[in-house]
């Protein structure tokens, strides 16, 4: 079994068509060749303004349609989760509004369905990730029941829109640090209670979860555990996002400490968590956690909310988390529906990581992006499985033995 396999375009910054076909030129195809594929999923970040363009011109999308066929790109899934100014030069907590609590978002991600409904190739089902209903604060009884309403109404509109094109599209809520919706418990445990196909409920045939395996990892949940508690709730993992996170396994030593606060950067936030006796200490930025005083204590090993590449890994004492990555993908292969799961590499920090990881260059953006796309394909393609004999639900993720197969 395998996933559709694509990469995420918020790692460009273009907001409009003009400039969505110009990445398509200069970007993606290119990627696509040096990747030395076929042909290539695209993950399309659509900013809420080019959305409600393109849901309403089928003129547009025409023109998108043709500049992804020149290319030989195929659109499966989409990005709603930034609304807009995602390369603004700081982004921080705006990139949480406008909240599930507002109108907005549910507009906007019912036109990012119209247009991805008449992208889709024939036969393929269409997911779009979401943000996991808002920054944890403020956040009041209205507006949980705000969103509860929102995401009910948004569900209908993808069923209806399934009705009306014969294309299904899913909505895939992704859980965040820091968020409402902080971990897979957290959405899971909010979803559960209104599913149902009712006015007012929320169809689980049209919404599931996205799993961020960056996310995953900082919150340092067991991904198998974390694949079966979405199943056992009738509920889909219908996008993967394949990122990880830095682990940092001795952040008192000072040399750890300089090597993690160069990911330091003031355009996106940076969550940490701190995992120490059992308890699971949190920081909502880098600078916060790294303070003296009153930072993390250092006493357990540091997570950081930095998507840092999958082919290329920080240099010691940092580490990756791809083994999240690569579990979590097996755990959802393994399970109904995991092969029709989407699989969108989302490295998005190219222009703010530290200068022996950066890609700032275009050549430079190409040659890493298509690095991602290969590293994906060799090592999640049918990614290693546990031996079938082997319960892979016990213990936590970092204890339990792991018999890989080679990629």
């Amino acid at each position: 079994m395998t996933m559709p396999l694509s990469y995420c375009t918020n790692v460009h910054p273009a907001e409009d068509l003009d400039g969505v076909l110009a990445q398509l030129d200069r970007y993606a195809g290119p990627v696509r060749e040096a990747a030395g594929l076929d042909t290539l999923g695209v993950g399309l970040w659509l900013p809420a303004d080019l959305a409600h363009r393109l849901a309403a011109s089928p003129a547009d999308r025409d023109r998108l349609r043709a500049a992804l066929a020149a290319h030989r790109l195929t659109v499966h899934t989409l990005n709603a989760f930034p609304y807009g100014g995602f390369h603004a030069e700081v982004v921080k907590h705006a990139v949480y509004s406008p909240t599930w609590a507002d109108p907005a978002r549910a507009a906007y991600t019912l036109a990012c369905a119209e247009v991805l409904a008449d992208l889709l190739p024939d036969g393929v089902d269409g997911s779009i990730s979401t943000l996991p209903l808002a920054w944890r604060e403020p956040w009041s009884a209205a507006d949980d029941a705000a969103a509860t309403g929102a995401l009910a109404e948004v569900s209908a509109g993808l069923r209806d829109l399934a009705a009306r094109t014969g294309r299904t599209v899913r909505l895939a809520v992704e859980p965040e640090p820091g968020c409402v919706l902080d971990t897979v418990a957290d959405v899971v445990g909010w979803l559960e209670p209104r599913l149902g196909t009712a006015p007012g409920r929320i169809d689980p045939e049209h919404v599931g979860v996205c799993l961020d395996t960056c996310h995953l990892a900082v919150s340092f949940a067991d991904p198998v555990a974390a694949v079966r508690r979405i199943r056992q709730a009738g509920l889909r993992v219908v996008k993967v996002q394949a990122s990880a996170a830095l682990h940092v396994e001795q952040p008192a030593d000072p040399a750890s400490r300089a090597a993690v606060a160069r990911f330091a950067e003031p355009r996106y936030l940076h969550q940490v968590r701190e995992r120490s006796g059992g308890v699971v200490r949190r920081a909502d930025d880098l600078p916060d956690a790294l303070a003296e005083p009153g930072g993390l204590p250092g006493d357990g090993p540091w997570r950081v909310h930095v998507h840092v590449p999958l082919h290329a890994r920080p240099a010691p004492p940092l580490s990756a988390t791809t083994d999240v990555l690569r579990d979590a993908v097996t755990a959802v292969l393994r399970g109904p529906h995991g092969d029709a799961a989407h699989l969108d590499v989302e490295t998005y920090t190219w222009a703010v990581l530290p200068d022996d990881l950066a890609a700032r260059a275009a050549d430079d953006l190409v040659a890493g992006i298509a690095a991602e796309v290969r590293w994906a394909a060799d090592h999640l393609d049918r990614a290693s499985w546990w031996d079938e004999d082997q319960d892979a639900h016990e213990g936590p993720h970092e204890h339990r033995t792991v018999h890989r197969r080679t990629a």
